[in-house]
């Protein structure tokens, strides 16, 4: 049975070219088109289709707003956007909003048809080179989080041992006791998730902490 395809992208010489894209794959079914987020919406609520392939921008509503939207009147529809945008950020957030797949405008026409199969069997699908710059990213975002959450005492002490210093210097350096020293570095190593010092450098190093 073919999978039925709401086609929505605002620019019709797009459209056209999916669709002879999709005349490859007697499987996929173009069942309708949208050109905004509104015709999208309403066709929604007139046919039944397996698949929305969404533009992530389209006049008027779009973008992880729309998927929102969509996901929440209809929750078992999957919905795969495509974008010409390639950051990871832009992923993740039409992937929160509830879609099942992220695909870029610059993919190969085979790989635009495996990731359509993929989500209309309900089985999330996104770029892999893309998924890696995610993972990535979110270990920096916890990073930074994590840094938020020191004392400006901690903050100080790694940047002094980022810079060289040893315990001793940095008790002289801050007129406190090595016993002082060691207690606001073990605290700030547990928080910052750090093995060693090396850990330390390359973190101050990455973030401009030195």
């Amino acid at each position: 049975m073919a999978i039925r395809l709401l086609l929505a992208d605002d620019h019709i010489l797009m459209r056209e070219g999916l669709k002879q894209i999709f005349s490859l794959d007697k499987k996929i079914k173009v069942v309708a088109e949208a050109g905004c987020g509104k015709t999208v919406l309403s066709l929604l609520t007139e046919i039944d289709v397996d698949v929305l392939l969404l533009d992530l921008s389209m006049p008027g509503d779009s973008g992880p707003e729309l998927v929102q939207q969509i996901t929440r009147l209809w929750p078992m529809l999957p919905v795969l956007v495509l974008s010409m945008h390639n950051e990871p950020q832009i992923a993740q957030m039409v992937l929160a909003s509830g879609a099942h797949g992220f695909i870029t405008k610059d993919q190969a026409p085979q790989t635009l048809l495996h990731a359509i199969h993929r989500v209309a069997s309900r089985q999330r699908y996104i770029d892999p080179s893309l998924a890696e710059a995610i993972v990535f990213s979110t270990q920096e975002n916890d990073q930074l989080r994590r840094y938020a959450t020191l004392s400006q005492r901690e903050k100080q002490i790694l940047r002094l041992l980022s810079s060289g210093d040893n315990i001793n210097g940095i008790a002289e350096t801050l007129s406190i006791s090595n016993k002082t020293v060691s207690t606001h570095k073990t605290r700030m190593m547990e928080k910052m998730q750090f093995d060693n010092n090396a850990d330390i450098i390359k973190f101050a190093i990455r973030y401009h902490k030195l």
